[in-house]
């Protein structure tokens, strides 16, 4: 087991110093690598669909992400997705 935990912390293996971190998208748990990561990425990664907004949860309320943003990953960080308001007719 603490091989497993000292490769995830990108000591070893071929990690590159780049530590794996925790966040949550839609309640599930995903491991990313920490740093920038672009919004298109998280939603993939969440099976969000294109055409919703994806927020990211801070301080307790919710900051809408634009699709061609990124966010910067340290770990902890929360998003949830919803279909977008309005829409065309």
């Amino acid at each position: 087991m603490k091989s497993e935990e000292h490769d995830r912390e990108g000591h070893g293996g071929n990690g590159h110093g780049r530590s794996e971190v925790e966040i949550v998208i839609n309640d599930d748990d995903e491991t990313v690598h920490r740093g920038r990561i672009m919004v298109t990425e998280l939603k993939e990664l969440g099976s969000i669909p294109e055409a919703d907004v994806l927020e990211q949860v801070v301080d307790g309320r919710l900051t809408e992400l634009a699709d061609d943003g990124s966010v910067t990953i340290k770990g902890g960080e929360r998003f949830i997705s919803h279909p977008r308001d309005g829409g065309s007719a």
